[in-house]
């Protein structure tokens, strides 16, 4: 393999492809995290409440697709599927220059689009995470996660920044006409992929999709690191969108900050996501998958408490900053988790199991979004930072209830045992009656006997590695 050699995954064509779709498409859809916003609060003249509606709406598909969109990835081929969805998220886009040039824009069409490539972003989102592995070999899998987390880093570091220039030159709407074009070169570069990637496996019976989709929420709620992990994700997902989907309104309205600097000071925080796409692997290196993500976790929380403690004038650097550093806690964290997935997860529930992850986490999203817009009007935006960040600063506490305090790395294959809940107490059992007041024909107690084949505690079956999310 060339991943072997001087510059690694880049000397391979479908992995150079694979990255530089993605790089693109995360370029174009940070200039729309900017740009949809702006066009509600300056175009429309929305309120807090119905910008933070806006983006919940791009998330809220997760609730309600996600989990049978698991079960259909397992059963698709992958790369057709994620070219629809980037062809159908184009065209959306488009739809709302050309609502706005005719002057015929409302906020219910912008709510329909991010709602409608929503969906789209579900079915790709997990596709992309399930094809990884067919085009990157397995031993490559971590660094093919640090050069994606990083690139995404540093395609959110331009894009916001890009968006928010588009919106002083030339308008807010201008940066979804990008966006559109950006999805148009990340399909290109699927087409261009020459890996085969396997057919589905087929069950002889097929199963309902109700059971498909019960297999993997069962096996990510009974596994005890894919269960920690997603109900940190989802808490901490809470957390984040909470705080970001009114950080906009507070750099306009409390800040009196300009459009074009808007993109710039939220692209601040991109600058901690690459850091963190960096370090994860020599994190994870030196003091091991499961602790590095820990300490990375442990360490950056508490940064977010200077972002309610940004005021006009020079202060309002403390803003990026902490974000910078709560990214990167979250993209390190992300770069291990990916890899820990790929590799830990049964081939054949990785669908599943993604989507039951996403499920939890970006489920929370729309959730944490509305919940700042609630908490910005009720409190006022300050306060409601205040509350989110703390939050934020002591989430981390959350990754101690499981398996991963004990470990120095997160393990690498798949359980070769469905994962089990741990065994309830022994209670102690009545006295057996005597010998002479036994029925004739009384069969033994089956819960004398030990359960042939009961295995071993998880911790122990495994030697040895998001995330969010991600963000997720």
């Amino acid at each position: 393999m060339n991943a072997g050699r001087r510059g690694g995954l880049l000397r391979q064509r479908d992995f150079r492809l694979l990255w530089a779709g993605e790089t693109t498409s995360r370029f174009g859809s940070n200039i729309t995290g900017v740009a949809m916003p702006l066009v509600a609060v300056v175009t429309l003249d929305a309120s807090t409440f119905w910008v933070s509606a806006l983006a919940a709406a791009a998330w809220l598909p997760w609730l309600f697709l996600g989990l049978p969109a698991g079960a259909w990835v397992d059963r698709l081929p992958r790369r057709p599927l994620m070219v629809a969805c980037n062809v159908g998220s184009l065209l959306l886009l488009l739809s709302v220059p050309a609502a706005a040039w005719l002057d015929v824009l409302t906020m219910m069409q912008l709510l329909a689009v991010a709602l409608l490539t929503g969906v789209a972003n579900v079915f790709f989102s997990i596709a992309y995470r399930v094809y990884v592995p067919f085009v990157v070999p397995r031993e490559h899998l971590t660094e093919a996660n640090a050069k994606l987390q990083g690139s995404e880093s540093a395609a959110q570091l331009a894009g916001l920044g890009g968006g928010g220039a588009l919106a002083g030159a030339f308008g807010a709407v201008a940066g979804l006409v990008a966006n559109a074009a950006t999805f148009l070169v990340a399909t290109l570069c699927l087409l261009g992929i020459r890996a085969e990637e396997p057919v589905p496996e087929r069950p002889e019976r097929p199963q309902a999709l109700r059971k498909d989709v019960t297999e993997g929420l069962r096996h990510t709620v009974r596994d005890p690191y894919l269960r920690v992990l997603t109900t940190y994700g989802t808490v901490t997902n809470l957390l984040l969108t909470g705080y970001q989907a009114i950080l906009t309104v507070f750099l306009v309205r409390e800040l009196h900050v300009g459009e074009a600097m808007v993109g710039w000071l939220l692209a601040g925080s991109s600058v901690g996501g690459l850091l963190g796409a960096v370090v994860a692997t020599p994190m994870a290196r030196r003091f091991g998958t499961a602790r590095g993500m820990l300490l990375c976790k442990f360490a950056t929380a508490p940064f977010g408490l200077l972002i309610p403690l940004a005021e006009p004038g020079w202060r309002v650097v403390l803003l990026p900053v902490g974000g910078a550093m709560l990214a990167l806690g979250v993209v390190s964290a992300n770069v291990i988790q990916g890899a820990f997935r790929q590799q830990y997860c049964p081939p054949q529930l990785l669908g599943r199991v993604t989507a039951s992850v996403s499920v939890a986490n970006f489920g929370a999203i729309p959730i944490g979004s509305l919940l700042g817009g609630v908490l910005g009007g009720v409190l006022g935006l300050r306060p409601a930072l205040w509350l989110l960040t703390a939050g934020l600063a002591v989430s981390s506490a959350l990754l101690l209830a499981g398996p991963l305090r004990a470990r120095r790395d997160l393990p690498t294959e798949p359980p070769t045992d469905p994962p089990t809940e741990p065994a309830p107490p022994s209670v102690p059992r009545p006295a057996r009656p005597s010998a002479e007041s036994t029925e004739p024909g009384d069969a033994p107690d089956p819960g004398d006997a030990p359960e042939p084949g009961d295995p071993p505690e998880a911790g122990d079956r495994r030697a040895l590695r998001y995330a969010v999310p991600e963000q997720g």
